[in-house]
C-alpha cells in the first residue's frame, strides 16, 4: 500500500487521469462482468431447475409405467389363469362328453340290436303264420326258400338265414311237441 502511496506521489496528472479512466473503465468492464456472470448464473439455475422439474416429471412418469407394467403383468396373470382353467374345464367337459355318447351310442346300439331282433321275429312270425303241423312247416319252408334264394332276382342272403334259423325253431319244437 505504501508503495501505492509513493507511485501516486511521483506521477503526474496526466498520468493519474490516465489512470483513472482506466480504472474506470476496468470498473465498468468488470461490473458488466459481473452482471454476465449474474445472468448467467440465473440462467442456469432456472436451467437447473427446469432440468430438475424435468426429471421428477419423467421419474414420476417411469415410476407410473413401472406400476401400470406391473397391473399389466397381473392381469395378463389373471387372464392366463382363467384361460388355463377354461381350457381345463373344456377339456374336463369333452371327456365328460364323450363318456356320456359312448354310453348312448352302446344303449342306442343295444336298441338297434333289440329292434332289429324284434324286427326279424315279426318278419319269421308272419312268414310262418298258420304252419299247424311239421309237414305244412316244410312246405313252407320250401316255398320261401324258393322265393328268398340268393340266386333268385330278389334273394336276399340274410333272410335265408333268418327262415333257416326259424324253421329249425318250429321243426324242434314240433319234434319236441311229438315227443311229449
Amino acid at each position: 500500500m505504501e508503495e501505492m502511496e509513493e507511485l501516486l506521489k511521483e506521477a503526474s496528472q496526466e498520468c493519474l487521469n490516465d489512470l483513472k479512466v482506466w480504472l474506470f473503465k476496468e470498473n465498468l468492464r468488470i461490473m458488466a462482468q459481473k452482471e454476465e456472470l449474474e445472468e448467467e448464473q440465473k440462467q442456469f439455475l432456472s436451467e437447473k431447475d427446469a432440468f430438475y422439474k424435468e426429471m421428477h416429471t419423467l421419474g414420476q412418469a417411469m415410476e407410473n409405467d413401472r406400476k401400470r407394467l406391473v397391473q399389466e403383468n397381473r392381469f395378463f396373470d389373471q387372464k392366463m389363469q382363467i384361460l388355463q382353467s377354461g381350457f381345463a374345464q373344456l377339456d374336463a367337459d369333452r371327456r365328460r362328453f364323450q363318456k356320456e355318447k359312448d354310453k348312448y351310442e352302446a344303449k342306442r346300439e343295444v336298441y338297434e340290436e333289440r329292434q332289429s331282433c324284434h324286427a326279424q321275429n315279426e318278419i319269421a312270425d308272419m312268414l310262418f303264420r298258420g304252419v299247424g303241423n311239421i309237414l305244412s312247416l316244410k312246405k313252407r319252408y320250401k316255398d320261401l326258400i324258393k322265393m328268398f334264394h340268393p340266386d333268385n332276382v330278389a334273394g336276399d342272403h340274410e333272410m335265408v338265414q333268418l327262415i333257416n334259423r326259424e324253421y329249425e325253431e318250429l321243426r324242434k319244437a314240433y319234434e319236441i311237441g311229438k315227443r311229449a
